[in-house]
């Protein structure tokens, strides 16, 4: 019988455990993923009691209050804590959403376990590398194309101006690439929801002249048909968007366009 072992550096162990202040009446237990590669050390799991009379209700803000009272190592990305930028995506309680719009009080179970987005090389603690993310969000060409520049001002009619709803509010958190089973075998190939989803929001866009190359450039085995419409992407979307409808959107425009 063939007997496959993890290699030895990615063993995540037990770390340290950082309990609540004395008198604490009101504690959450926070098990948080805990790596840095730069001291060759295997990742593990710190454990912190936080007192929730401390701090605000939200993740982000238990982070936060980690960071600044009990750790001051810890490392995470967040900026605007309003859902807008996209920065604090993280895995909290087994699926990817924001830290900064996920209440405490949402995560079931005694545990609220804290780790990076899935199935990405992390650079240190909850901070993974969205290198490749970006790379294949750049590839689709995000932004307005056109022959020459216009005239006078570029109309929409409403019926046109709808079809970019559930586009254009992405924030590239990457929560849905990296919930996506076909991204995490083929992430240099395949270009994954977030990607596609703003693929699709140019195509669909009226006032873009450039349909036909975006459709050109994404007539590849694995840059679109990798989607095997699992629909995580949709599940986990923060916003609430659905990436696999705007995939199979930009499959029946391929086809429409053959016939």
């Amino acid at each position: 019988m063939v007997q496959l072992t993890l290699p030895q550096n990615s063993r995540v162990r037990t770390g340290g455990r950082f309990p609540a202040p004395q008198g604490a009446t009101r504690t959450r237990t926070f098990k948080v993923y805990r790596y840095d590669p730069e001291s060759g050390d295997n990742p593990r799991w710190d454990t912190f009691e936080v007192d929730l009379d401390a701090c605000g209700p939200m993740v982000l803000d238990a982070l936060l209050h980690i960071k600044n009272t009990m750790d001051s190592t810890l490392t995470l990305r967040r900026s605007c804590r309003e859902g807008v930028c996209g920065s604090c995506a993280m895995n909290i309680g087994g699926r990817n959403t924001l830290a900064c719009t996920k209440g405490v009080d949402e995560v079931p179970g005694r545990e609220v376990t804290i780790s990076p987005l899935p199935h990405l090389p992390v650079i240190k603690d909850l901070v993974p590398d969205l290198s490749n993310f970006y790379k294949a969000y750049q590839s689709i060409e995000p932004y307005m194309k056109a022959d020459a520049p216009p005239e006078k001002e570029r109309l929409q009619s409403p019926q046109d101006r709808e079809k970019i709803d559930g586009h254009y509010e992405c924030i590239l958190c990457a929560c849905c690439s990296t919930s996506c089973p076909s991204y995490w075998w083929n992430s240099d190939k395949y270009l994954g929801p977030a990607a596609l989803l703003q693929a699709n929001r140019w195509i669909v866009d009226s006032r873009d002249g450039d349909t036909s190359h975006r459709l050109d450039a994404l007539e590849d085995p694995f840059k679109l048909y990798r989607c095997h419409t699992i629909m995580n992407c949709a599940q986990v979307c923060p916003k609430g968007l659905n990436p696999a409808a705007a995939i199979a959107h930009i499959k029946k425009a391929m086809v429409e366009r053959r016939g």
